[in-house]
């Protein structure tokens, strides 16, 4: 990253120390802003939108529409977080927000005004700052000498067929909607920060907004066409990064490690999506237990099981989410196949449990069934199976403490401001995409289970779709049982 002198840090850059003032700002110096907006050629400015995602997302608009008649509505972007001082990370906008308006913008805001039917959409973005302006080389933020070139307002109004207008009217334009409900990004709306206008939305919000962003978690819940063809880009890219993750693992154990095929898999989703939907897992031996293991940072054993929970983030935002546990050797130990196989049988118990009309929980009880009978056989229960699935009991728990799937979509743990009767007490629908992912975690610290077992943990994870005939597993081509993951592995490894 460059470095500047302190004078010629950018308005929007935190300055470390008080400007010489014996020196001018160079946005200060007349004849140099003269002579920084001449000379450049036209350059592409063009959208990079997504094909079908303007259209899917009017669609969403219109849903969001009926569901709030004459309320006026607005919906935020955010802004990039910073990752320390004055570096921010890589900016990915609030999940309500891409859904309804396909935009990637940061620091824009979309405005719903109650009108005819349904509701006239407008956004509110930021200008460009372009070659002519003082921002162009002074703003870090938004100018093009910084960030490169960027569509202008009226370039995204026909990408995303919607109006689109400067940040700076927002203040003015929520003045006039009494009773608006916001959503997206909320610590952002909260608090009044960022983006010129937004201390004025916050305060023209009404509190509490938690229907606003209820009701758009429970209309994200059902995906369209649209959607559902992105899941499956995202999860067929991931199965390609599980590939390439498995042929890097003789070079994983020779030195780099977890590090490496984490890296491997990150680099994957880069190229071929915005990157990881979320932080890889990669836990070999006594780290394969601990559910979300994403430091990463231990090596590869070759004697032990390997779990690696991966997502390749699609560039319409939509993230797989997949698990699969392989032996680092190619091959599975007995006491490691015996876990795994137990853990196959509750995954398969619990996709046999996924289909229209059944309760969301039913697979997640299907799954804890095989897993409490199959502890209970090997002796690691204190009390019997029946007792150990009543509310009260759960003692099998301990080796399975998390649930066992989740909605998935725009976010890895989709539509969780949904309410509890809508989601965990709902029924499931066609057109919802789940992930099951039941596992076995013995760390190898727990005294309860046998010295041969400790340090064993084992997750399977699939995409599924539910169908109106029943559900389509997504992640169907990695293989389920321990013998067709090794040969899959020795493909891959030749």
């Amino acid at each position: 990253m460059n470095e500047t002198t302190v004078n010629d840090l950018p308005r929007s850059t935190p300055v470390p120390a008080t400007p010489d003032p014996r020196l001018p700002r160079l946005g200060e110096i007349p004849s140099f802003v003269r002579h920084m907006g001449q000379g450049w050629a036209d350059v592409s400015r063009t959208p990079g939108t997504v094909p079908g995602a303007a259209e899917a997302a009017a669609a969403h608009r219109a849903r969001l529409s009926a569901a709030f008649p004459g309320r006026p509505l607005a919906v935020v972007a955010g802004r990039p977080p910073v990752r320390n001082n004055d570096c921010d990370y890589e900016f990915r906008p609030d999940s309500d927000f891409f859904w309804l308006t396909a935009c990637p913008l940061p620091d824009a805001v979309l405005v719903l005004r109650p009108g005819g039917q349904g509701h006239d959409a407008t956004l509110y973005a930021p200008m460009p700052a372009g070659p002519g302006t003082r921002e162009f080389f002074t703003d870090a933020a938004h100018g093009e000498l910084w960030v490169g070139p960027a569509p202008g307002l009226a370039e995204w109004s026909g990408a995303l067929g919607v109006e689109v207008r400067p940040l700076a009217e927002l203040e003015a334009a929520v003045a006039k909607l009494p009773g608006l409900l916001v959503a997206g990004a909320a610590g952002t709306v909260a608090t009044g920060t960022g983006a010129p206008g937004m201390s004025s939305l916050a305060g023209a919000a009404e509190a509490p907004a938690d229907e606003l962003r209820r009701t758009l978690a429970e209309l994200r819940m059902v995906k369209d066409d649209w959607e559902i063809a992105r899941l499956r880009e995202a999860v067929d890219r991931t199965v390609e990064g599980f590939a390439a993750v498995v042929r890097e693992i003789p070079t994983a154990i020779a030195g780099p490690g977890e590090r490496w095929l984490q890296g491997t898999f990150d680099r994957y989703a880069r190229a071929y999506g915005n990157g990881p939907g979320y932080a890889s897992i990669v836990g070999s031996g006594p780290h394969a237990p601990t559910l979300h293991w994403v430091r990463c940072d231990g090596p590869v054993l070759p004697d032990e099981v390997l779990l690696l929970d991966m997502g390749v983030e699609s560039h319409s935002y939509y993230t797989a989410d997949v698990t699969r546990t392989f032996p680092a050797s190619g091959r599975f130990s007995p006491v490691q196949r015996q876990v795994h196989d137990l853990v196959e049988a509750a995954h398969r118990a619990g996709l046999a449990a996924v289909g229209p009309g059944r309760q969301y929980t039913d697979f997640h009880q299907a799954s804890m069934e095989v897993i409490a009978t199959g502890l209970h056989d090997w002796g690691l229960l204190p009390v019997s199976v029946d007792e150990a699935l009543s509310p009260q009991g759960q003692q099998h728990r301990r080796y399975l403490v998390c649930g066992i799937g989740h909605h998935l979509g725009l976010d890895v743990h989709d539509c969780s401001q949904a309410s509890y009767d809508t989601y965990q007490g709902g029924a499931m629908a066609p057109g919802m995409v789940l992930t099951v992912e039941p596992g076995l975690y013995f760390h190898a610290h727990d005294l309860t289970v046998p010295p041969e077992l400790r340090g064993i943990g084992v997750r399977i994870e699939d995409d599924v779709l539910v169908t109106p005939e029943g559900s389509e597993v997504l992640s169907s081509e990695l293989p389920l049982d321990a013998s067709g993951l090794e040969r899959w592995m020795a493909e891959r490894l030749g």
